[in-house]
């Protein structure tokens, strides 16, 4: 029965018999619970934590509480599949064009590939660095190519003469001398000539180099909240070597967005002879209703409704008139009509060159 439960899980409501009453212990331990309870109030360090901001800008921080929905909403972009492709040319051609340059043993390596907002990235850049901004002609927009101190000393370094095994040294609390300047400017349109030659299967664009800066504020060739594409490589030169990135904005590529979500290069280039050789075979089996048409006469509805059983149609037409043979709205043949054994036939004369929109 639903009322047999056991005496130890009934407990006797406020004000019956056995209940706690005002004044006594169990009573005043309930309210001061209830008091308690109601008066916790969260400290800042325990803000900070919920939404997600850190004074320190940790990591972690950003990565946790209501900041990390706002981040992981805004920087949520397509993947382009075709980038990943162009970026693995880019590597190669890099790695012959640089061993030309030094004349030393160059690998280039493709870290990653990731999106990211423009500013969230500007923010992030570690100086000292150097940044080249460079405009695709085509596209007529720009993106970044940023090479950190390592490299640039490193490339000095091999280009100038140095001796190998011994770590390129930075003076620091200056700023980079005009022979570096020119230098990584040098090096830079290598670059930017093999990030044309790795686009050049997809869309023919050219990469110049406009200015080289060292102060992100004055790179800026997007608003900090546009979303861009950031590749991560690096160089090494045996003992030396450094990182260098490619932020292209989304809004340099929208030209070329069709052709960057295809899944490999075949699907906008290049010949499947295969299918070709099929299509045109299974053509020659296609059935296709062709009409005869002898003359047209245009009628207006009124009479049309007034038509009785009987009535006749007259077409300005002889018996030796041509006949226009039709395929849907296309005027494909001009014919004579005629008689081949008990159906009535068509004999084609010639092709007709123009449309009729019926």
């Amino acid at each position: 029965m639903a009322d047999d439960k056991p005496e130890e899980e009934a407990k006797p409501a406020e004000g019956e018999e056995g209940a706690p009453k005002e004044g006594e212990a169990g009573w005043d331990d309930q309210v001061a619970l209830n008091e308690a309870a109601s008066s916790r109030v969260l400290n800042q360090d325990e803000i900070d934590s919920l939404l997600g901001f850190d004074e320190a800008g940790s990591e972690a921080a950003a990565a946790s509480g209501i900041q990390a929905i706002v981040n992981s909403g805004m920087v949520s972009y397509e993947r382009l599949p075709m980038l990943e492709v162009v970026f693995d040319r880019l590597v190669r051609v890099m790695s012959t064009s640089l061993r030309n340059l030094t004349s030393d043993n160059v690998e280039v390596s493709l870290d990653n590939i990731t999106s990211i907002r423009f500013g969230d990235y500007l923010n992030s850049i570690p100086l000292p660095a150097m940044l080249g901004v460079f405009k695709a002609e085509e596209w007529d927009n720009y993106g970044l190519v940023v090479i950190d101190s390592s490299l640039i000393y490193s490339i000095v370094d091999v280009l100038l003469g140095g001796r190998r095994g011994t770590a390129a040294m930075r003076i620091e609390g200056r700023p980079y001398t005009t022979i570096e300047r020119n230098l990584v400017e040098r090096m830079a349109n290598v670059i930017l000539g093999d990030l044309t030659a790795a686009f050049d299967p997809l869309s023919p664009v050219t990469f110049r180099l406009e200015r080289l800066e060292t102060n992100p504020r004055f790179a800026t060739i997007a608003r900090p909240a546009n979303a861009a594409i950031l590749a991560r490589l690096r160089v090494d030169m045996d003992d030396r070597g450094g990182r260098m990135e490619l932020l292209l904005p989304y809004a340099t590529l929208e030209p070329v967005r069709e052709l960057l979500l295809q899944m490999f290069m075949g699907e906008k280039f290049g010949r499947d002879t295969i299918w070709e050789s099929h299509l045109a075979t299974e053509l020659w089996y296609t059935d296709m209703p062709v009409h005869a048409v002898l003359d047209e006469v245009i009628i207006p509805l009124g009479d049309i409704m007034n038509w009785k059983i009987g009535d006749k149609i007259m077409l300005d037409v002889q018996p030796n008139s041509p006949v226009e043979v039709r395929c849907g709205d296309l005027s494909m043949f001009s014919a004579k009509i005629g008689r081949k054994g008990k159906n009535v036939a068509v004999r084609i004369d010639g092709k007709l060159g123009k449309l009729t929109n019926l």
